[in-house]
Parts: structure tokens; sequence; C-alpha cells
């Protein structure tokens, strides 16, 4: 409930005072990072085909599933979100799994759903392979991945260096569950999720000369998974093998996130690495800090992002007239200078003779930093007093600077990460597979750049046209990490205006235009993440506080003080809490474009309170 805070000043130091309470002894924030169900269910899955899952982690993951049914008996993929087939499909089978009947109205709405939704044969083909190792979907009728793509030079298409590294990282130890086909049926069968009556189908475009030609491929790989060369697949699944281990993270995880933890995992046990083994129990251990437990139940998260936060908080921080000397920010850039990555990574494919630096997301993916952290970390740590800043900050900008793509834009893990051949393999319909560059991540850089006193820079330059030429006709940015216009939009007239872009100019005056036309009535701004797919969503959906900050960071930045900017101050300040923080029920962080979203739970403060502080030293 919106508390009793009147001015900007009263929900500025409410807010500064709650986000310090956040703070961990070591200096980190950390914000929980909340996704769908079927981070979950997967776990449960896991646990019941490597004979571990226990009766605990099963009541309290099913509790948490529960409560995420709609009450038509779906679950989305984001809150507030439309039904989704798949979503829901191993939800469904998670809570068989903890014994919850068919018979049961919660289950037989969710069975009634998935049936005139095509059943499981039209689920994506992610679901599909964990049906097929517990025997209720044929190997033979998923898309082959075979291991020997581990041996494609680096040149060729399609080798696994030409998928982004999230991708790469799933696809590997995919290749080696394929090859293997194990087959652990279920306690029971799921004959009523195969469809009756089914809606019409939605017309399908024309296969393009590419769509055949991967069809033919994919029926050349069957036919080859049928007799493989027995010596070539013994010496790929070796090969492979080596590859998963060598990525393992030192919490046990692999690149951090969910989905290539959990194939890698798979992918061991079945090459023989037993439940006792370093690299299998690491893994299996680490999950642990990924696992929240509370009164709701047991959940999940597919990542964590402390580093990001952590320097988000920092930057509020500063934003919100706390001096550079302040203990807080001391203890954090202590913690973020500590994390700095000195290793190689997948990242030296393509840039060799980089140097290593820059930051990774989570606490521990010393394979993956990523340029957007980098960029924030540079920021922060320029804000603050600390005699070991400039050094880092020094090979942070080094390493920024040498992950620069052909075209002038910033990816966020690889540079030139453009090769879209794989996303028209039949396996991958679910989520992006390529890294190219995006606008929010250029601008986040081009900000950095800036902050050390680098606008006029040829890279800065370079990068100023590419965002530029990726304004869309309506004025705003394509937000590729964020939700989503918004969020765009917010990322890159700071970056610009920072970069000696002028207010007045027609780039920004267009922006502005944009946010004000999408302002809501009550004040604030919101986009739904269906913008994603239906253009219709662009910039409009209910206000939330961090969509709101956003609008707001960018016409602070664009010099604006009139009626939006004070209705959305307004709006913060009126739905602000007791405690000063906000609710945020929406999700409002991107992990796929489309297909998969993130509540992360820092947003709804730390954005606030950068909006508001500098409100109030503009004022």
């Amino acid at each position: 409930m919106p508390g009793p805070l009147l001015t900007v000043a009263d929900a500025v130091d409410a807010a500064r005072e709650h986000l310090l309470l956040l703070q961990s002894p070591e200096g980190w924030w950390k914000g929980e990072l909340r996704t769908n169900v079927t981070m979950d269910a997967e776990d449960l899955l896991l646990r019941e085909f490597l004979g571990i899952r226990t009766g605990a982690d099963t009541d309290e993951a099913a509790r948490w599933i529960r409560s995420r049914q709609a009450p038509d008996g779906t679950w989305a993929n984001f809150h507030g979100g439309p039904p989704e087939l798949s979503t829901t499909v191993e939800a469904y089978v998670a809570l068989r799994l903890a014994g919850d009947p068919p018979e049961a109205e919660h289950m037989e709405r969710a069975a009634a759903f998935i049936r005139t939704r095509g059943g499981i044969p039209a689920t994506r083909v992610f679901t599909r392979f964990w049906l097929a190792m517990f025997g209720r979907w044929s190997w033979d009728d998923l898309p082959v991945v075979p291991p020997e793509m581990i041996f494609l030079p680096r040149w060729f298409p399609l080798n696994v260096y030409d998928f982004a590294c999230w991708a790469r990282q799933t696809i590997v130890p995919l290749t080696v569950v394929a090859a293997l086909r194990p087959v652990r049926p279920l306690p029971f069968d799921l004959d009523e999720l195969y469809p009756g009556p089914v809606d019409p189908p939605p017309e399908k475009p024309e296969p393009t000369a590419w769509d055949l030609a991967f069809t033919t491929l994919d029926k050349a790989l069957h036919v080859y998974e049928r007799r493989p060369v027995k010596g070539l697949r013994r010496a790929a699944l070796r090969r492979a093998a080596d590859w998963i281990i060598a990525r393992q993270e030192r919490d046990g995880s692999w690149g951090g996130i969910q989905p290539p933890w959990v194939y890698s995992l798979l992918a061991l046990h079945l090459l023989g690495y037993g439940l006792d083994h370093p690299i299998v129990r690491r893994g299996l251990d680490g999950l642990e800090r990924f696992t929240i437990r509370d009164e709701q139940g047991r959940r999940l998260e597919a990542c964590q992002s402390p580093v990001w936060d952590t320097v988000l908080a920092m930057n509020a921080l500063a934003d919100a007239s706390v001096p550079a000397g302040n203990q807080a920010l001391e203890r954090a850039a202590d913690w973020v200078i500590r994390e700095e990555v000195k290793g190689p990574g997948d990242w030296a494919v393509r840039r060799p003779g980089l140097p290593p630096g820059g930051w990774a997301f989570e606490f521990d993916n010393d394979g993956y930093p990523d340029v957007d952290d980098t960029a924030e970390v540079v920021i922060a740590l320029n804000r603050v007093q600390h005699p070991a800043a400039d050094p880092a900050i020094e090979r942070g900008v080094r390493w920024m600077v040498g992950m620069v793509c052909r075209d002038g834009g910033f990816a966020a893990f690889d540079a030139d990460n453009t090769r879209t051949l794989g996303r028209r393999l039949p396996f991958c319909d679910f989520g992006e597979v390529i890294d190219p560059p995006s606008a929010d991540v250029t601008a986040h850089v081009v900000e950095a750049m800036a902050h050390r006193g680098m606008a006029d820079s040829r890279l800065v330059k370079r990068a100023v046209v590419w965002l530029l030429k990726a304004q869309e006709p309506d004025g705003s940015w394509f937000g590729r990490w964020g939700a989503n216009h918004v969020y765009g939009t917010g990322s890159v007239v700071p970056a610009l205006i920072a970069a000696g872009v002028r207010p007045e100019k027609p780039v920004i005056r267009d922006a502005v235009a944009w946010l004000e036309r999408h302002q809501r009535d009550d004040g604030g701004w919101g986009e739904d993440l269906r913008s994603y797919r239906d253009r219709s969503w662009v910039g409009h959906g209910e206000s939330t506080a961090s969509q709101t900050a956003w609008a707001l960071l960018a016409l602070l930045a664009a010099g604006e003080r009139g009626p939006s900017v004070e209705r959305g101050v307004q709006w913060l300040v009126d739905h602000q809490r007791d405690d000063g923080t906000w609710d945020e029920d929406h999700f409002t962080g991107t992990g796929f474009p489309g297909d998969f979203y993130i509540n992360y739970h820092l947003y709804r403060l730390v954005f606030p309170l950068s909006a508001l502080g500098r409100y109030l030293k503009g004022s």
C-alpha cells in the first residue's frame, strides 16, 4: 500500500535508508531474481532422473508451483501474462510427481487447457526433451543435435561459437543427452495431455528455402543417428565432456544460469560421472545457493545478479547524494574490485589478443564477463573514492573497448556473434541463440566512456552513430535486456546526452515525444512484455516503479522539467511503501525477448531512487 510520504525529499530519504539496510556485510547487494515455474518443475525432474528427489523438496516446490497457477488452471511466463503451453505442461508433470492426482480440479483445468492447445505434441522442443528422458515422448520424433558438432572449426557455420554463450553452454551438453537417449520411465502416464478437439492452428507462413534446407539437414541427421560412426561418436562425447568440465564455475554452476547447469549435470551423469564425483557433487551442492525457501514454498532462481545489483545500488546512492567517501560505497567498491574477472573466457575466441578484464553478472561466472555489467561497474567505480578503483576501471575500459563489434555497437557477452543460421535449426524454438549488438548495452558503454572523459573518442562516436541508426521510426529504442521500448529509450537518451548530443536535436526530441505520448493517465509508465511479439503493446501496460523511473531518467537527462516529469515523480512518491521501497509484481527484465522474462526485485528500488535523486539535484 502507498505510504504517507508527501515530498520527494522524504521519498528519497526513505528509499536510500531502505537500500542501505539491504547491503550485505561483505559489501554487495542482491535482490531475488524471479522467473517462471519451469525452473522449479525442471529441478524436480532433474532430481527424479538422478534418483535424489526428496519428499520435503517435492512438497515445498509443489506448494510454490500451485501458488503460481492461474484461476483457469494454466501457468504463464510472467506475471499477468497469457497462458503458456509448455510452461503449463512442465508444471503439470511436476505436480504429478508431487502426487497431485489427475482428477483433482486444478489438474483437470490444466489438462483441459493443454489438450485444447494441441497437447504434448505442440510443446517446445526442450519440454519434449524432458519427456523423452522419461519415456513420454519418442527420441525419434525430436530434432537431432549430434555431439560431433563439437569438432566443427570456428570458421565453419553452426560451430558452437556461432551460438551465444548461454546457448552454446546448453547445446553442448544437450548433444550428449540426445546422443545417449536415456529413458527412465515416470511412475505414471500422461495420456490425459494428448489432444482431443483442438483450436484451429494458426496459419504458418510458407517455408523459405532455408527452412527447407534445415528440414532436409535434420532428416539426414536422423539417418546418421541410427548408425553413427562409432569411433567418431566416442571421440565427440569425450570432447564434449572435456568442454563441459572446463567451464564449470567455482560455485558448481555452468554460466551461473539454470539451463546449462541442469543439462551439464545430466550429460556428465550419463557419461558415467557418479553422484559422488567431485564435479557432479559440486554442481548439485551449488544449486542450494540458488534456492529460496519461505512461507510460499521452495523455488529456484534461474540466475543471480549480485554484481549488477551492487553497481546499480551504488549508482542509485550516488544519485541520492550519498558522498563518494561513504562507508557503504567504499565497502561496495572493495567487493566489486575483488570481483574483476582476470582470466580468459569464451569471449577470447573472437578476441584472442585482448587482455582479460571486466565483470560478470554473478558471484562466480569467471568464464563469461559481460560488457553490460562492465559498463555499469565503470560508472559506479568512477563515482567513489577508492585507491584501487582507477587501475580496475582502466582494465575494464580496455576490455570493453576491445569487445566492440564490427558495426560499432556492443553486445553483452561476445563480439560479432551475429550469424543467424542457428536460429533456423529445428531444435532452436525457444529463446534467442545469438548475441548481436543491442541499443541498451551500447548505450551503457557510451555512458561509461563519457564518464571517463572519452566522449570525443572515435569509438564513442561510432557507437553514437550506431544508436542513431537503431532508433525506431516512432522515436523509441528496442530494449533487449529490459522491458522493452521504455527500457531501451530510458537507456539511450541519458547516454546520448552524456556523449554530447544536445537536447534540442531531433533524435532527443523524438524520444521525449514518444515517452510523453506513452505516459499513462495515472502519471506512470509501463510496458507489457507482450510488446516483444505484439507491437500493439509497445509502450503500453500497467504502471510500474522501475519503468516509470526509466522514463524519468530519460526525460531528466533531456532537460525536461514540465508536467510529464512532475506527474511521473508524483506517481513514484504516491506509490512508495511505508518502508521506502515500491511494490512491483510485474516482470520488467528480459532474458529472451518473447520467451523468458525476469522480475529483478531490486529494480523497484534502485531505479526510482536514481530518478528521484536526479530530480532533486536538478530542482
